[in-house]
């Protein structure tokens, strides 16, 4: 709030909408991943991840437009942010051997994603409690997302559609 002197009301309201957005860039990058493939998409929502902490960390508090500055970054990460969660889970039902009891997989995955929320919840908050700003750690973030990108090109593109 402090960052950009938005109402509470109005960020509250950016929430509820980047969770609508969320599901059309499911159905979005969904579609796209049958034209390019779930590597691809992957990659390309990443970057944008990349994108859209890079444009937080310029985001001007002074500047008139600031308020449309922040509805763009939240409408940019609504978007992404289904995508790429769709995406990695699809993804990763891909990469699993045949078996009749896929749920001890997504239970690992789904302990990996909460240890990924916490290195990264833990991150972004020492970062801002440390500096008093929220720009260092948007910087932080990009570059976890960074280093998420470079071992994404490492890889080789195993997955095949089922």
């Amino acid at each position: 709030k402090r960052e950009i002197n938005m109402a509470q009301d109005k960020l509250i309201m950016t929430l509820l909408l980047i969770q609508i957005e969320a599901i059309i860039g499911a159905l979005f990058f969904s579609w796209l991943s049958k034209k390019i493939g779930n590597k691809n998409v992957i990659s390309i929502t990443v970057a944008l991840w990349i994108g859209a902490c890079l444009s937080a960390y310029y985001v001007n508090k002074e500047n008139p437009n600031v308020e449309y500055q922040f509805y763009g970054i939240a409408a940019g990460i609504g978007l992404v942010m289904g995508g790429l969660q769709s995406m990695s889970r699809s993804t990763y039902s891909k990469l699993l051997p045949p078996t009749d009891e896929p749920t001890t997989f997504f239970s690992f995955y789904d302990v990996l994603e909460k240890t990924s929320i916490i290195v990264g919840t833990f991150t972004y908050s020492t970062i801002v409690a440390q500096t008093g700003a929220v720009k260092p750690a948007a910087l932080a973030m990009a570059a976890f997302f960074g280093i998420g990108l470079l071992i994404l090109f490492k890889l080789k593109n195993q997955v095949a559609p089922k």
